[in-house]
């Protein structure tokens, strides 16, 4: 969340409206990203009209699914009490997960989230898509020219080769994937490239707007809710 208030304006400024994907993970300051500290942060977001799903509360990755039956998985928290642990759950455990941050995001923002959710790290398979869609929930991936790159090392992608690449790739329908910080990156990513980016998208004729439009997601989102 260190870059969270910059990408808050820059969204304001811009007059962008974007669907926040959100877990409860560890932040520079408070008591997590969906803590009390970043509350009222959230509750602004939602009264400027962006929308909100799930990234699952804990962080938790699948890492494979279990042979047999019932489907059982097998995943890895990177937040929460259980941080770092192999565990095995159920079906029921896993959709028990998305909705805790399904939950917690209506008790900070005031608004009900978007029956999405989108697996830390994207990594799913057929038989995880098909539980979280039995109990609610479907999965949001992004474009191959969506990855902003904002993970990845500055060393290896400088903030200006990765603004160039999306200019040049990005296409009508994209979801785009950008986060409120990474840790790791020793040259931060939004506050050199978000604004240009969203500038210069504009220039070449697109508008933007949360899943709750997408082609690929109003329907759901609409007979879901």
């Amino acid at each position: 969340m260190g870059v969270a208030e910059l990408i808050a304006n820059v969204l304001n400024r811009q007059q962008v409206k974007v669907t926040f994907f959100a877990a409860n993970e560890k932040t520079q300051e408070g008591d997590g990203s969906l803590g009390s500290f970043w509350a009222p942060w959230w509750k602004a977001r939602a009264a400027e009209g962006h929308e909100f799903a799930s990234h699952t509360l804990d962080h938790v990755y699948w890492r494979a699914d279990v042979p047999g039956e019932p489907p059982r998985f097998r995943v890895r928290p990177s937040a929460g009490p259980q941080a770092g642990k192999d565990l095995t759950w159920t079906a029921p455990e896993y959709c028990a997960e998305i909705e805790r941050a399904s939950r917690r995001l209506q008790e900070v923002t005031g608004r009900k989230p978007l029956p999405l959710y989108r697996a830390p790290g994207g990594k799913v398979s057929p038989r995880l898509l098909a539980t979280a869609k039995s109990c609610g929930y479907l999965h949001v991936g992004w474009a191959p020219a969506g990855f902003l790159g904002d993970e990845l090392p500055s060393e290896r992608a400088s903030n200006q080769e990765l603004l160039q690449k999306a200019l040049r790739e990005v296409r009508g329908g994209d979801i785009l994937l950008a986060h409120l910080g990474i840790w790791s990156r020793k040259d931060p990513w939004a506050p050199a490239v978000l604004e240009p980016l969203i500038a210069g998208l504009k220039q070449r004729g697109f508008c933007f707007a949360t899943l709750r439009d997408h082609p690929g997601y109003r329907d759901w989102v609409a007979r879901v809710r």
